[in-house]
């Protein structure tokens, strides 16, 4: 049989895309476009074509139809690199008209955030003769949080994760010492340990690694992933492995349920 009659013609596997989240402060354009020239510092390479979700959480009041010129907003997103996919924290009356530009609508936390308000002007410095006016410019105000560090650690999460949020430990292993609760995702490039109740879904190997492990003292995870293979427990895990500690592992393309021995 040749090669081209063994592929199959579609694939589905659980994908982590990890983008900007860019917080719209303000609908004019003007502002937004200064807002961003000081995020970048005018560095044209600042972004690399990173997915954006465009979320209008800081906006002083809920936008009105046709109030966000759409066309025009992404234009500018993608003239500094970036590449607007979804608008998070959305009216419903603009859902149609997002999804008419070509955007999805989000609910999810991601990794990076750009607060795109512009700063307010300061006020005007007193002088004297014996304070002269300092050479440096001042601070800006618009703040990048990446929840990413130059050096890869484990990351650990003391906390219960609530259902709707997301954590991600890019680069590295997650270490979660509390509940993962229904609706709640995990996400790893490498391994996830769970030293609690996983009642959520947890998703490892998000950047390709098959050796990536899901270990759970207590497993009940809605679904687990590695390395994109994923399975889901609609009708509950098995009895001898719910709550359970349990290592969920990748071995040829299907994720083996092991029991684990912590005495």
């Amino acid at each position: 049989m040749s090669k081209n009659q063994t592929r199959k013609p579609l694939e589905i596997k659980i994908s982590t895309v990890v983008a900007v989240a860019a917080l719209l402060g303000d609908t004019d354009l003007a502002k937004v476009s200064a807002a961003l020239s000081q995020v970048t510092g005018g560095t044209p390479d600042y972004f690399e074509d990173e997915f954006t979700v465009i979320d209008l959480v800081n906006l002083p009041a809920p936008p009105a139809p046709d109030s966000i010129a759409w066309p025009e907003l992404i234009a500018l997103f993608r003239s500094h690199r970036l590449n607007p996919v979804a608008v998070r924290n959305a009216p419903e009356a603009l859902e149609d008209e997002i999804r008419s530009h070509g955007l999805s609508i989000d609910g999810m936390d991601q990794s990076r955030t750009f607060e795109l308000t512009p700063p307010p002007s300061p006020p005007p410095a007193e002088l004297s003769p014996s304070s002269p006016p300092d050479p440096k410019p001042a601070p800006t105000q618009v703040t990048e949080t990446a929840a990413v560090t130059s050096a890869v650690v484990t990351k650990v999460i003391d906390t219960p994760v609530r259902s709707g949020q997301r954590v991600y430990a890019r680069g590295g292993d997650l270490v979660v010492m509390a509940t993962v609760n229904p609706g709640a995702e995990v996400i790893a490039d490498g391994s996830i340990h769970v030293y609690a109740p996983l009642r959520g879904r947890a998703l490892a190997g998000a950047a390709g690694s098959s050796e990536a492990r899901i270990m759970a003292t207590s497993m009940e995870a809605e679904l687990v992933s590695i390395a994109g293979v994923y399975r889901t427990f609609e009708d509950g895990w098995p009895k001898e492995l719910k709550g359970q500690p349990v290592q969920v592992l990748l071995q040829e393309e299907r994720l083996e349920l092991r029991l684990m021995a912590l005495k």
